[in-house]
């Protein structure tokens, strides 16, 4: 339901203007004078207002002013009984959506409004868009058959359509961003903001600032109000990216939003209530964080409703190939070719690559090979820089062996290890018991006959 705000010192005009729109399904908001709307706006905060030209003290363009002070996007719409070419003119010269004359013709009045709210919001959605784009890293699809990813987009499917407060944990690089997205599209909430804060990449002099907004004047430099990210997300969902790096004063304000659901921008004595979800990730261990006094137990079990724990990338086995050549297809396009085949001899050294900055490193890895091979294959000449994990011997990666072949040995060799231990094995190779099973046969794989005593 829009919002809107009626300024009009008539008190006949505002209560049928008002009535209209109540009946026509928006929400609205009455003020006899400029003052009055300048003391109700902050805690309406609406997209479009209707302002009376001629009122006592304040005119509706010194007013249109200072609303654009308080929320640059707003969409004013002024109203008189005296119009004349200039008076229009100067009206738009100072940002008003439109000018209509009294008696307003109700119809026009209403395309005016929806053409407002709209404009406002494509505004609006693109602000945001700029400010939340520099925290977004591209972040590859949620794929895989590993074991591992079989649960977490199991658990991502249940979680998604509820409300819960879900922490998301794992090293950087595995893939949070995207879950916490996938969880705000499977949800109620799809269709209103989702807002993502790196909470490390703020000091903590502008990270309260970030999270909750401030007005004119509430420090050196902020010129106008801002809405702050939760402001932002009202609706919708929040992400909170590597919460744990968040300062233990602002831990404290954050928890207090969590538990109430209000919040005070910085220079502001009057809270805002916000209705959003929230969404959580960190690559640190916060038991241990809480266990040192650098992380709130309180807050830890306001936002750990649900965890969701993101694999690194070394312990998804196949995986690894099947990224791999996503990415391949997904590079290539950006590019505009033909995606080039992987040899095997390249599988092989992905494969047996520790993989410190997991996905988000393999997508560079892949990206950067595709640049500097023109060919129509990436070979282990093109991967400059990937070592072996430790603890690999020389002869497994000898460059005779095919993939299959190299596959087939890793398999046998863990199989031996684990004595056949099935469910071991396939959690050590990273992927489903049900593979595992269709691997062996592929290859041949026996169990050895217990020895006779």
């Amino acid at each position: 339901m829009t919002k809107i705000l009626i300024v009009d010192d008539e008190a006949a005009q505002r209560e049928m203007l008002a009535g209209y729109l109540k009946k026509n399904k928006y929400e609205t908001k009455t003020a006899q004078d400029g003052q009055t709307a300048l003391d109700l706006y902050p805690s309406f905060f609406s997209p479009v207002a209707v302002i009376d030209l001629k009122m006592p003290d304040m005119n509706g363009l010194e007013l249109l002013q200072k609303l654009r002070e308080i929320n640059p996007f707003v969409e004013v719409i002024v109203l008189t009984a005296y119009g004349t070419v200039e008076t229009a003119v100067e009206a738009m010269r100072r940002g008003a959506f439109g000018y209509l004359t009294k008696p307003v013709n109700l119809d026009e009045l209403s395309l005016n409004l929806s053409r407002a709210a709209e404009k406002n919001r494509l505004i609006t959605e693109n602000d945001l868009l700029r400010r939340t784009m520099a925290d977004q890293a591209e972040i590859p699809e949620l794929i895989g058959d590993s074991e591992a990813m079989l649960k977490v987009r199991a658990l991502v499917s249940r979680v998604g359509p509820s409300e819960a407060s879900v922490l998301i944990t794992g090293p950087s690089g595995s893939g949070k961003g995207l879950v916490a997205q996938l969880l705000h599209q499977l949800s109620e909430r799809r269709d209103k903001s989702f807002v993502a804060l790196n909470c490390a990449a703020f000091p903590e002099t502008l990270l309260e600032s970030e999270l909750f907004g401030h007005e004119k004047g509430a420090f050196t430099g902020a010129d106008r109000r801002r809405a702050g990210r939760f402001e932002l997300a009202d609706g919708g969902t929040i992400f909170l990216d590597e919460i744990g790096d968040m300062p233990g004063s602002m831990q404290s304000k954050l928890l207090r939003v969590l538990e109430d659901g209000r919040l005070e921008p910085l220079g502001s004595e009057k809270s805002k209530v916000v209705d959003v979800r929230v969404v959580s990730a960190t690559n640190q261990n916060i038991a241990r964080l809480i266990e040192e006094g650098r992380f709130r137990q309180d807050l830890y079990f306001r936002i750990n409703t649900v965890n969701i724990v993101m694999p690194s990338l070394a312990a998804r086995g196949g995986d690894i190939i099947l990224l791999a050549r996503h990415f391949l297809e997904k590079a290539a396009r950006k590019m505009n070719r033909k995606a080039p085949a992987l040899t095997d001899n390249a599988a092989a050294v992905l494969l047996n690559y520790a993989w410190p900055g997991n996905v988000r490193e393999l997508y560079n890895v892949i990206e950067r090979a595709l640049v500097l091979s023109p060919g129509d294959h990436i070979s282990k000449k093109d991967l400059p820089g990937l070592s072996r994990r430790e603890g690999d011997k020389a002869e497994d990666l000898a460059p005779g062996l095919s993939l299959a072949d190299m596959e087939k040995k890793h398999i046998n060799a863990v199989l031996q290890t684990e004595n056949w231990n099935m469910q071991k094995c396939a959690d050590l190779l990273g992927i489903h018991r049900n593979t595992l099973r269709q691997k062996i046969k592929e290859y041949h794989l026996e169990r050895p006959s217990p020895k006779e005593g």
